[in-house]
């Protein structure tokens, strides 16, 4: 389903001759084909990874811009700072509506409570449990700064 909107968004960006649009989704498309030879390589099936593998693709490379965005700020690079961040807007158009700080909160929460987890050791199987049930959504940093605050 995701794979066909990507496919498409490209069509419609070439169509209309927008170039950033264009380089942004080759990248992504790029990053997919990627994924699945690597999966595959694994074992994986041959339709390659799923949509919520896809959404946690598009939030890491979102999470990347957002770190050359500061770099270049840093470095006085304004121009190059713009273009990633066009980049974030055009990635992000694929994701669905993210949480906010307190949806993030009440989650942790929930899955705290489900996992039965009472120290940091048991992170891993909280964050497990947040993937599966909120990939895409979910800004999963700012839910690990929230499950180590909780559980240590």
């Amino acid at each position: 389903m995701l794979r066909t909107q990507l496919n498409g968004a490209l069509k419609d960006a070439m169509k209309a001759k927008d170039q950033r649009a264009v380089s942004t989704l080759r990248l992504i498309l790029a990053a997919l084909k990627d994924r699945d030879i690597a999966d595959r390589g694994k074992g994986g099936v041959d339709e390659g990874i799923s949509d919520d593998e896809i959404l946690q693709l598009l939030q890491s490379m979102i999470k990347q811009r957002h770190d050359s965005i500061e770099a270049y700020n840093k470095g006085g690079r304004q121009e190059l700072a713009d273009r990633e961040a066009e980049e974030i807007k055009i990635i992000g158009r694929f994701l669905p509506e993210q949480m906010s700080e307190e949806e993030i909160t009440i989650a942790v929460a929930d899955a705290i409570k489900d996992c039965e987890a009472s120290s940091l050791k048991e992170m891993g199987q909280v964050m497990a449990q947040l993937r599966e049930n909120h990939a895409g959504c979910m800004d999963f940093g700012k839910a690990s700064a929230v499950v180590k605050d909780r559980l240590g």
